[in-house]
């Protein structure tokens, strides 16, 4: 009889962990909040209306057809590691599982007055509403603009840049071409001194020219005192006045880790092995030990300092833990690692083109793409999700 798997999230580590489970003959179980996967990395186009929000989804139910795992569309209250159980909102705990893998993401950093502020990297939904605020003020025919992104010093690598520069970008773009460009003032703020600095020295200089040649001015290393209504108090006193601000807060760990019986760092992610397994001690009373792992932005992940948590090496860190968690099911000692997968993969989208980036331990590299980068990164969102439907034939590593 198959060992039985739980696995606990809803995203690329999730997905990714199920369907390579799956194929090693586990028995699967995934519990996600929401009926469908949201593709993140295209979301920047929903504010820019270039596609839909449905666009953007994949159906859980299609992809557990396809796969051949179970889904159930609970949020999860509570976990007791020591006694084995979780626990999901209007059930009772879910005991009857061998291994469990834990891909719930993170939770974001909090700032005074966040009601004031749009994130493209939170509830999906968002999304929608910087499409309307953006609509209202392109009929008006003029607007403030504010984009930006927080850090937290606990866990630097749980930052999300690139999006905040790809929704500014396009949406520049398309004030270009419906030609109020100059109606509307862009601004790109930052509470670090060099935000992006993790993409290396030569891209930030390439970054700068960028916002110098698109008259984008840019507030860097203020510390952010609150979000109002009309923009962004900073710690000197000074306002950015704002009709419409968007800003991604740096993740944080998820306050459901708390008092898990789970090893956590400063920041609250979960501490692991180079196999993504959690070292954990379990208390003398526990009658049952069991292999967990943790994957994703869940996860504390060692590395340099510029390392950043993305969706590519969530999903490496899911094909480890499948892996590892097989060579266990076998008894047998090969295991892999995850940490030299770690690098920084990203096209930055502009809406007429992007740049590719790409940064490891020996180089660092910003390649501008004009046009042709636009449909590379919107041939990789068609290929993501028909590949993760089994449509059209998976490329190794991707």
């Amino acid at each position: 009889m198959a060992k039985k798997v739980l696995v606990l999230g809803g995203g690329f580590a999730a997905l990714e962990s199920a369907i390579w489970l799956r194929k090693y003959g586990f028995d699967v179980t995934v519990i996600t909040n929401r009926e469908y996967m949201y593709v993140y990395p295209i979301s920047i186009w929903i504010p820019t209306g270039e596609i839909s929000f449905e666009d953007c989804t994949l159906d859980w139910k299609e992809l557990s057809k396809v796969h051949g795992f179970d889904v159930k569309f609970k949020k999860v209250t509570k976990i007791d590691i020591n006694n084995k159980a979780v626990y999901c909102e209007g059930e009772e705990k879910n005991c009857d599982f061998d291994y469990l893998i834990i891909a719930i993401g993170a939770d974001k950093v909090k700032h005074k007055g966040s009601e004031h502020f749009m994130s493209i990297c939170g509830a999906p939904e968002e999304s929608l509403k910087i499409k309307e605020k953006l609509d209202e003020l392109i009929k008006r025919g003029e607007g403030k603009l504010a984009f930006g992104f927080g850090g937290n010093p606990k866990d630097p690598s749980n930052v999300r840049g690139g999006p905040a520069f790809e929704v500014m970008f396009n949406i520049h773009n398309k004030l270009k071409k419906l030609g109020i460009r100059n109606k509307f003032d862009i601004t790109f703020f930052a509470p670090m001194p060099k935000p992006g600095a993790r993409m290396g020295e030569k891209a930030l200089k390439v970054m700068d020219m960028w916002f110098n040649k698109l008259d984008i001015k840019q507030i860097k290393g203020k510390k952010i005192t609150e979000f109002v209504e009309d923009g962004v108090i900073f710690e000197d006193g000074s306002k950015l006045e704002s009709d419409l601000t968007m800003f991604i807060p740096a993740g944080n760990g998820p306050a459901l880790f708390k008092d898990t019986g789970l090893p956590l760092n400063e920041a609250g992610f979960i501490k692991i092995n180079e196999y993504c397994e959690v070292m954990h001690d379990f208390d003398e009373t526990s009658s049952d030990k069991f292999p967990i792992f943790a994957i994703g932005d869940s996860a504390a992940i060692d590395g340099p300092d510029w390392r950043a948590k993305q969706g590519h090496l969530a999903e490496v860190m899911a094909r480890v833990a499948a892996y590892n968690i097989k060579m266990m099911e076998e008894s047998k000692e090969a295991r892999k690692e995850y940490i030299s997968h770690i690098n920084i993969l990203c096209l930055m989208d502009s809406g007429d083109g992007a740049a590719f980036v790409y940064r490891d331990n020996k180089k660092a590299i910003l390649i501008p793409l004009p046009i042709i980068g636009h449909w590379m990164k919107k041939g990789w969102g068609w290929y993501f999700k028909n590949s993760k439907l089994n449509k059209i034939p998976r490329i190794p590593g991707m």
